[in-house]
C-alpha cells in the first residue's frame, strides 16, 4: 500500500473514527490505503513489524494524549531500523504525518515533531488527501531527507465543511461492529467554552441528520452492539437530539440489540428529553454527565456554564436525581480534582453532595458482577468517575498557572501537581482515592463488602480517603493487586474505619 495509517488505541475494543475518517476521504487514493490499529499495551515487536511488512511510501499517525508517549517511543524504534548501515535494512523511510487532538496544539520544539516530516494541525480529511495527492504526484521530491525540517500544515481555520466530507461507518469491519465498541459523531465542536477541555476550541457544527440516521440504521443492520458518540455535548440542541434518541429507540421496539452512549450536559436536559431517556429499557442507554466541580467560585473561573452559582448546581443534581429515579440509563458522573481555587475540604463537600444526590434511600445503586439486567430501577448503575486536570495542549486553563499557583507534569497527559489551593500531598491522595474507588466501588467486585464500607444517607469521602490511605501504605501501589489480597484485606480493615 501506497499509504499506512496507524494508531496506539487504549484498548483492542476502541476502534479509531479518525483513521477511518482520513482513509475514506483520500478519493482515488483510498484503495492505496491501509489502516493498522495497535493496542497501548501490545508489545513494541508487534507494533514495529507490521509498519515494516507493510513498506509504505506515507506513514500516517493519530496522536492523542494517551498514545502520545507510546506513538514517540514507536517512532524513535522505526528510526533505527530505517538508519543507513542498519541490517538486515527493514525498508526505506516512508515519508510521516502526524495529526490529531494531540500535535494540533503542541508548541513546533515538542520532541514527537523531531521524526515527523508533516504535521497536520486540526481536521485532517481535507488536508491529508491534498498532501498525499502532492506526494504521491509524479513532480513531488522530498527535499528534506535528513528530516532536518517539519512543515505544519492548517495553523489557522483548522474546521473542515462536515456537509461535504465523506462518512467512514462503511470501513467499519464485521469484528468491529460485533465485538468492539463503535464510534459515531453526529456533530463536531461545543457550543461552551470551559477552560479546561479542548472541544471549545471549535464552533459546533452538524452532520446533516437524515444521512447520519441512514448510516445508523445500515450499521444496526449490520449488527453493531454498542454505538458511543463522540459529541461532547450530545444534548445542547435538544430537538435535534430527541430525534436521535427517539430513532434508536424505534429500532430497539422492533428488536434491535444495541446500546448507545451520550455525553450529556446535566443542565440542559428538558422534559422531552426527559420523556425520551425514560423509554429506553435495561441495558439500552449509558450517559456520561459532566459535573466537573460544585465550588461556584471554580466553575466562574473555568466558565463552567450551568454551576456558577447555588441555584444552578442544585438544578442540575436534581437533574441527576431525577435520572437515577426514572430511567434505566447507567450512569457515569464526572467529577475533576485540582481545578483552581478548590481545596481539598470543598472537594470533598462537593463530592458527598453528588454521591447523597446518586443515592436511593441515602444507598448508592451499584453494579453487581453476578446480577442481570431487570426491569426495577433499583438495578441501576451510577458511578462516579473521579479524574485529575490535565492542561491539554491550546485550552485556556494555562491563564490560572500564576493566579493560582498552576504547576503541570510536563510529560503526557499532564496532569496537574499542585495548586495554591491543593498541596501536591493532598493531590497525590486524591490521585490514590481515584484508582481505588475505580477498583473497589465503580466495579464493585466484593458487593458483600461495599456497603460496610459506604454507609447509606451519610457522606463518604473522608471515610473512603482514609481507607484509601491504609492501601496505599499496605501495598505500596494502587494498581495490580490481587483481587484475593484485595479483599483479604478489605475484610480485615472495615470494622475500625
Amino acid at each position: 500500500m501506497s499509504i499506512v495509517l496507524a494508531a496506539i488505541n487504549a484498548k483492542w475494543i476502541h476502534p479509531s473514527l479518525a483513521l477511518r475518517l482520513l482513509k475514506a476521504n483520500l478519493g482515488h487514493f483510498e484503495n492505496q490505503c491501509e489502516i493498522l490499529e495497535f493496542a497501548l499495551r501490545q508489545p513494541l515487536k508487534e507494533k514495529i513489524e507490521p509498519i515494516l511488512a507493510a513498506r509504505p511510501r506515507i506513514l500516517g499517525f493519530s496522536v492523542s494524549i494517551w498514545n502520545h508517549p507510546a506513538t514517540l517511543e514507536l517512532l524513535e524504534a522505526l528510526k533505527k531500523k530505517w538508519e543507513p548501515g542498519h541490517q538486515p535494512l527493514s525498508s526505506e523511510r516512508p515519508i510521516i504525518v502526524l495529526g490529531g487532538p494531540e500535535v494540533s496544539w503542541l508548541p513546533e520544539d515538542a520532541e514527537i515533531f523531531r521524526y515527523a516530516d508533516y504535521v497536520i494541525r486540526g481536521e485532517g480529511e481535507e488536508s491529508f488527501r491534498l498532501l498525499c495527492s502532492e506526494i504521491l504526484g509524479e513532480k513531488y521530491e522530498l527535499n528534506k531527507a535528513q528530516n532536518k525540517n517539519t512543515f505544519f500544515i492548517n495553523k489557522g481555520d483548522t474546521s473542515v465543511n462536515i456537509n461535504e466530507i465523506e462518512t467512514a461507518y462503511h470501513l467499519y469491519t464485521n469484528e468491529d461492529l460485533q465485538k468492539k465498541l463503535v464510534y459515531v459523531e453526529a456533530s463536531r465542536g461545543c457550543p461552551f467554552s470551559c477552560a479546561f477541555c479542548q472541544g471549545g476550541l471549535q464552533k459546533t457544527r452538524y452532520f446533516p441528520l437524515g444521512p447520519f440516521l441512514n448510516s445508523m440504521g445500515t450499521l444496526i443492520d449490520r449488527g453493531v452492539k454498542t454505538f458511543k458518540f463522540l459529541d461532547r455535548s450530545f444534548n445542547t440542541n435538544p430537538q435535534r437530539a430527541k430525534q436521535i434518541m427517539e430513532f434508536f429507540l424505534e429500532r430497539i421496539e422492533a428488536g434491535a440489540l444495541v446500546c448507545v452512549h451520550f455525553e450529556m450536559v446535566p443542565s440542559r436536559i428538558p422534559s422531552e428529553l426527559k420523556e425520551s431517556l425514560c423509554r429506553f429499557p435495561p441495558g439500552t442507554l449509558r450517559l456520561e454527565l459532566g459535573i466537573q466541580t460544585l465550588n461556584c467560585e471554580t466553575a466562574k473561573l473555568i466558565n463552567r456554564s450551568g454551576f456558577s452559582d447555588s441555584q444552578s448546581c442544585a438544578a442540575s443534581l436534581e437533574t441527576l436525581n431525577f435520572l437515577r429515579r426514572e430511567t434505566n440509563a447507567i450512569l457515569h458522573v464526572d467529577l475533576i480534582a485540582g481545578l483552581p481555587a478548590e481545596d481539598l475540604a470543598s472537594f470533598a463537600l462537593g463530592f458527598d453532595r453528588l454521591w447523597l444526590s446518586l443515592s436511593e434511600n441515602g444507598s448508592q445503586a451499584l453494579p453487581d458482577e453476578k446480577a442481570s439486567h431487570s426491569n426495577e430501577k433499583a438495578n441501576q448503575v451510577c458511578e462516579i468517575q473521579l479524574g485529575i486536570l490535565k492542561c491539554l495542549p491550546g485550552t485556556s486553563i494555562i491563564r490560572h498557572n500564576e493566579t493560582h499557583g498552576m504547576k503541570y507534569s510536563p510529560q503526557p497527559p499532564y496532569e496537574v501537581i499542585e495548586t495554591s489551593a491543593l498541596p501536591a500531598a493532598d493531590l497525590d491522595k486524591i490521585k490514590n482515592f481515584a484508582r481505588f474507588w475505580e477498583v473497589i466501588v465503580n466495579r464493585n467486585p466484593f458487593p458483600d463488602l461495599t456497603p460496610q464500607l459506604l454507609p447509606p444517607g451519610k457522606p463518604v469521602f473522608n471515610k473512603f480517603m482514609k481507607f484509601s490511605d491504609r492501601l496505599f501504605e499496605h501495598f505500596g501501589k494502587n494498581w495490580g493487586i490481587d483481587r484475593k489480597d484485595l479483599r483479604l484485606f478489605m475484610e480485615k480493615n472495615l470494622q475500625d474505619l
